[in-house]
Protein backbone atom coordinates (compact mmCIF):
# COMPACT_ATOMS: atom_id res chain seq x y z
CA UNK A 1 0.00 0.00 0.00
CA UNK A 2 1.35 3.41 -0.99
CA UNK A 3 1.45 5.99 1.77
CA UNK A 4 2.04 9.62 0.79
CA UNK A 5 2.13 12.39 3.42
CA UNK A 6 0.21 10.35 5.96
CA UNK A 7 -2.60 9.17 3.67
CA UNK A 8 -3.04 5.58 2.50
CA UNK A 9 -3.73 5.45 -1.22
CA UNK A 10 -6.01 2.54 -2.16
CA UNK A 11 -4.01 -0.02 -4.08
CA UNK A 12 -6.80 -1.28 -6.34
CA UNK A 13 -7.34 2.15 -7.99
CA UNK A 14 -5.62 3.61 -11.04
CA UNK A 15 -2.81 6.04 -10.32
CA UNK A 16 -4.76 9.14 -11.40
CA UNK A 17 -7.69 8.35 -9.12
CA UNK A 18 -5.51 7.14 -6.24
CA UNK A 19 -3.66 10.47 -5.94
CA UNK A 20 -6.96 12.34 -5.61
CA UNK A 21 -7.34 10.83 -2.12
CA UNK A 22 -4.82 13.47 -0.98
CA UNK A 23 -6.40 16.76 0.11
CA UNK A 24 -5.50 19.42 -2.45
CA UNK A 25 -4.93 17.10 -5.41
CA UNK A 26 -7.62 16.74 -8.04
CA UNK A 27 -7.75 14.77 -11.23
CA UNK A 28 -5.94 17.26 -13.46
CA UNK A 29 -3.16 17.85 -10.92
CA UNK A 30 -2.67 14.11 -10.45
CA UNK A 31 -2.33 13.73 -14.23
CA UNK A 32 0.32 16.46 -14.20
CA UNK A 33 2.19 14.78 -11.35
CA UNK A 34 2.24 11.38 -13.05
CA UNK A 35 3.27 12.94 -16.36
CA UNK A 36 6.20 14.77 -14.78
CA UNK A 37 7.35 11.65 -12.91
CA UNK A 38 6.90 9.59 -16.13
CA UNK A 39 4.42 7.02 -14.81
CA UNK A 40 1.52 5.76 -16.91
CA UNK A 41 -1.70 7.17 -15.46
CA UNK A 42 -3.61 3.93 -16.11
CA UNK A 43 -1.13 1.88 -14.05
CA UNK A 44 -2.66 0.62 -10.80
CA UNK A 45 -1.22 1.77 -7.48
CA UNK A 46 -0.36 -1.80 -6.45
CA UNK A 47 1.89 -2.07 -9.53
CA UNK A 48 3.94 1.01 -8.63
CA UNK A 49 7.51 0.23 -7.64
CA UNK A 50 9.14 1.68 -4.52
CA UNK A 51 11.23 3.97 -6.72
CA UNK A 52 8.12 5.36 -8.43
CA UNK A 53 6.42 5.99 -5.09
CA UNK A 54 9.49 7.80 -3.77
CA UNK A 55 9.63 9.93 -6.95
CA UNK A 56 5.97 10.90 -6.49
CA UNK A 57 6.59 11.75 -2.81
CA UNK A 58 9.59 13.89 -3.71
CA UNK A 59 7.75 15.75 -6.48
CA UNK A 60 4.74 16.46 -4.25
CA UNK A 61 6.83 17.62 -1.29
CA UNK A 62 8.91 19.95 -3.49
CA UNK A 63 6.19 21.50 -5.65
CA UNK A 64 2.71 21.21 -4.12
CA UNK A 65 1.03 22.19 -0.84
CA UNK A 66 -1.23 19.40 0.37
CA UNK A 67 -2.99 18.11 3.49
CA UNK A 68 -2.27 19.99 6.75
CA UNK A 69 -0.21 22.79 5.24
CA UNK A 70 -2.95 23.60 2.71
CA UNK A 71 -5.74 23.37 5.30
CA UNK A 72 -3.93 25.74 7.66
CA UNK A 73 -3.26 28.21 4.84
CA UNK A 74 -6.96 28.18 3.90
CA UNK A 75 -7.99 28.80 7.52
CA UNK A 76 -5.51 31.67 7.80
CA UNK A 77 -6.91 33.23 4.62
CA UNK A 78 -10.46 33.04 6.02
CA UNK A 79 -9.32 34.51 9.34
CA UNK A 80 -7.55 37.36 7.50
CA UNK A 81 -10.74 38.16 5.55
CA UNK A 82 -12.72 38.22 8.79
CA UNK A 83 -10.15 40.48 10.50
CA UNK A 84 -10.07 43.11 7.77
CA UNK A 85 -13.87 43.15 7.69
CA UNK A 86 -14.40 42.76 3.97
CA UNK A 87 -17.72 41.52 2.54
CA UNK A 88 -16.67 37.87 2.32
CA UNK A 89 -15.26 38.04 5.85
CA UNK A 90 -18.53 39.34 7.27
CA UNK A 91 -20.45 36.60 5.42
CA UNK A 92 -18.08 34.03 7.00
CA UNK A 93 -18.69 35.56 10.43
CA UNK A 94 -22.51 35.41 10.01
CA UNK A 95 -22.40 31.85 8.59
CA UNK A 96 -24.06 32.86 5.34
CA UNK A 97 -23.18 31.84 1.77
CA UNK A 98 -20.35 33.84 0.24
CA UNK A 99 -20.78 33.83 -3.49
CA UNK A 100 -24.07 35.56 -4.24
CA UNK A 101 -26.51 32.73 -3.59
CA UNK A 102 -30.07 33.53 -2.50
CA UNK A 103 -30.74 32.95 1.20
CA UNK A 104 -34.53 33.09 1.47
CA UNK A 105 -35.19 29.43 0.68
CA UNK A 106 -31.92 27.53 0.36
CA UNK A 107 -28.38 27.52 1.87
CA UNK A 108 -29.34 25.15 4.68
CA UNK A 109 -25.91 23.51 4.73
CA UNK A 110 -24.27 26.83 5.59
CA UNK A 111 -26.95 28.22 7.94
CA UNK A 112 -27.62 24.95 9.78
CA UNK A 113 -30.95 23.50 10.87
CA UNK A 114 -34.06 25.64 10.88
CA UNK A 115 -34.72 27.58 14.06
CA UNK A 116 -38.44 28.02 14.61
CA UNK A 117 -39.56 31.44 15.75
CA UNK A 118 -42.82 31.19 17.72
CA UNK A 119 -45.68 33.65 17.32
CA UNK A 120 -46.49 36.02 20.17
CA UNK A 121 -49.52 34.90 22.14
CA UNK A 122 -52.31 37.37 22.61
CA UNK A 123 -53.13 38.34 26.17
CA UNK A 124 -56.58 37.11 27.27
CA UNK A 125 -58.87 39.28 29.39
Amino acid sequence: MARISGVDIPKSKRGVIGLTYLYGIGKSLSKTILLSVKINENKKVMNWSDEEISNIRKYISDNIKIEGELRSETQLNIKRLMDIGCYIGTRHRKCLPLRGQKTKNNCRTKKGRRKTVANKKKATK
